[in-house]
């Protein structure tokens, strides 16, 4: 009898719940890994923007948690938000096996009541990126993911609960907008953006939470205010030292958030699922998906082909 193939992308290769942090600026590590270790990877899109830190996580009461960080920008933060590979970073996470990913990040505070120090867990974006590839998929295979809602909802729940169990001040929900960067808005375009409705303004949300959704890996972001952008008038114009001196507040707290989170989540993906967001999604008949690409996304659609 011929014994059955496991997929590494099925849901059977993919039971245990392994949590993904990609560290924004100012967070270059996560605290209390255990049997801490570095690896490169190599991906079919390129290098990811560093080694990954592969760890555990030990919980009283319950099974270790294994935990991936990845520094976005690089450990020294040497790239700029459009030269980060995004593609090779969230493949390089499922090829560690990573089914939740965290998504910490320093933004622009567009709301009077979001300051400087506060936490806001956002449930939508908005995309004002130009310059960079967002999705997987092209050359020979098409694939359409829904976005509607852009964030786990469970996942982005238990990132609440954990803030607020360190004592943060947090917004529940809100929109992010992401620009291009690397320079801030204009006073115009920070004001069109309060228009819109939206509570804070980053630069690497997307399309990091695109493709991991195309990655079928649960994504929530940890947005840390750093200031009030340009709008507020009655404040400071932003600068990178303001920024900086914010950011070295808020990188412990956003350390111990990260560990109230690991402490939280289950062992198992059934008690936690990420999104099948594929199961529905490729258009393109299998037949007609040509054997380079094919072999290329193997990680990201092989289990559905």
């Amino acid at each position: 009898m011929t014994e059955r193939h496991t997929h590494p992308a099925s849901p059977e290769a993919r039971a245990e719940l392994v949590l993904g942090v990609v560290g924004g600026s100012g967070l270059y590590e996560i605290d209390g890994l255990q049997a801490a270790r570095q690896v490169e990877v190599e991906t079919p899109f390129g290098r990811p923007s560093d080694a990954y830190t592969l760890g555990e996580l030990a919980r009283e009461g319950a099974p270790p948690l294994r935990a991936v960080f990845l520094p976005r920008h690089g450990r020294g933060h040497v790239l700029t938000p459009s030269e980060i590979n995004y593609r090779a970073n969230i493949h390089g996470f499922k090829q560690l096996g990573v089914t939740h990913l965290l998504s910490v990040s320093a933004v622009g505070s567009l709301r009077e009541h979001i300051a400087p120090g506060h936490v806001v867990a956002p449930d939508q974006f908005i995309d004002r990126s130009t310059q960079r590839i967002a999705t997987f998929f092209g050359n020979g295979v098409v694939a359409h993911v829904q976005m509607g809602d852009p964030v786990d909802a469970q996942l982005r729940a238990r990132v609440v609960a954990a803030a607020r169990a360190e004592g943060a001040t947090v917004h529940d929900g809100g929109t992010c907008v992401v620009m291009e960067g690397p320079a801030f808005s204009t006073r115009a375009e920070s004001e069109l953006y309060r228009s819109w409705g939206a509570s804070v303004i980053g630069m690497t949300a997307l399309p990091e939470a695109k493709l991991a959704r195309e990655a079928e890996i649960a994504y929530a972001m940890l947005a840390l205010s750093t200031d009030y952008d340009c709008w507020h008038v009655s404040e400071a114009e932003v600068s990178v030292a303001d920024v900086i001196a914010v950011l070295h507040r808020n990188v412990a707290l956003s350390r111990r958030i990260i560990r109230a989170l690991a402490l939280a989540l289950p062992a198992r993906c059934a008690e936690l699922p990420y999104p099948r967001a594929l199961a529905h999604a490729i258009i393109t008949a299998p037949e007609r998906v040509p054997a380079a690409t094919r072999a290329r996304l193997d990680l990201i659609l092989g289990h559905y082909l």
